[in-house]
């Protein structure tokens, strides 16, 4: 049984769920946006590592390590601070500066590592190997899929029965999310709460959609993406850990998955931005911009209710900066 003396939390969860104003092209589509920009860490890895890094202070551990694209290793370094025990972050090079400097911020030892998430995982394995330390990332311990079960738990508290999504959007980079909310509704199920499970569709990058790319020739997992390239830097992950798991999730919702320019994503970010007042990152911007193409291959149909998941704030994102990114 756990330790209530051993929870570490800054007040994570019950983000807003927004409805937007009519949609071009999706009049008779009725569209919301689950908001995790504002939770405390800025996005929704603050749900998993509130329940991980409580675990392992529970446990005892002293000395925790991440690979991270940027937003969970500010999670794991500010949750690490409430906890009191050691953090350090493996950054890819290219990671936003804001980053780093949130993840100094809150005392985690960072490292810069050439390439994408998965050489920072590498790194971070090497390095770590000696130490005793703790990896905690994406689906290699397993306490922040059930943090990321609240998600789930949420959007069913939130708006079951009568508002209830036939249908939930979701950017895809570890597919942790995913896994979190599929095996929530899952579970509801079981208890006779939920009698039916929305749709999970994946969102990745062209530039880097190894889920969508498995999710269409029907693989049983990912196989790595040769050179990607994305400006959003949470969908930079060329093989997830446990895809096998990311997979099933999409499968058994009877959903898919479906890829976007990072030109649409810039697009996304002005519209819900100045048409909306949403701040997305350009991870959750992605899920907008997946509309069009959703509606167009008719994955998504009129009279639906739709919710697309923003798992990131846009501050510290400048739309203009990524639009010069994708000019280059």
């Amino acid at each position: 049984m756990g330790r209530v003396e051993s929870i570490a939390t800054l007040g994570e969860g019950g983000s807003s769920i927004l409805p937007l104003t009519p949609v071009a092209g999706a009049p008779e589509v009725d569209i919301v946006v689950k908001d995790d920009g504002g939770l405390p860490t800025g996005s929704f890895k603050a749900r998993g590592m509130a329940v991980a890094v409580s675990r392992a202070r529970e446990l005892g551990l002293q000395d925790l390590f991440v690979p991270s694209a940027g937003n969970a290793g500010v999670a794991l370094a500010a949750y690490s601070a409430r906890a009191g025990l050691r953090a350090r972050i493996y950054l890819p090079e290219r990671t936003p500066s804001a980053m780093q400097i949130a993840c100094t911020a809150y005392g985690a030892e960072v490292t810069e590592v050439p390439g994408t998430i998965r050489e920072a995982g590498e790194e971070a394995r090497r390095a770590e190997k000696e130490r005793g330390s703790f990896d905690m990332s994406t689906l290699r311990e397993p306490y922040r899929v059930e943090g990321k079960k609240t998600m789930g738990l949420e959007i069913f508290e939130e708006t079951y029965p009568d508002r209830f999504p036939d249908a939930i959007v979701y950017p895809t980079g570890g597919g942790t999310g995913l896994v979190g909310m599929a095996k929530a509704f899952s579970e509801l199920r079981t208890l006779g709460a939920l009698d039916h499970v929305p749709r999970l569709y994946a969102v990745q990058p062209r530039g880097c959609a190894p889920v969508v790319r498995a999710l269409a020739d029907g693989a049983a997992k990912v196989t790595p993406w040769p050179e990607p390239s994305t400006i959003a830097p949470g969908l930079l992950v060329p093989a997830p850990f446990a895809s096998e798991r990311v997979l099933e999730a999409v499968r058994v919702t009877r959903g898919g998955g479906v890829t976007v320019t990072d030109r649409e994503i810039v697009e996304a970010m002005r519209m819900l931005a100045r048409h909306h007042g949403v701040s997305a990152s350009p991870e959750g911007a992605a899920t907008y911009a997946a509309l069009p193409r959703l509606l167009g291959e008719r994955a998504i149909r009129t009279g639906e209710r739709v919710l697309l998941y923003n798992t990131g704030t846009g501050i510290g994102f400048s739309a203009d900066e990524l639009a010069r990114q994708v000019l280059d």
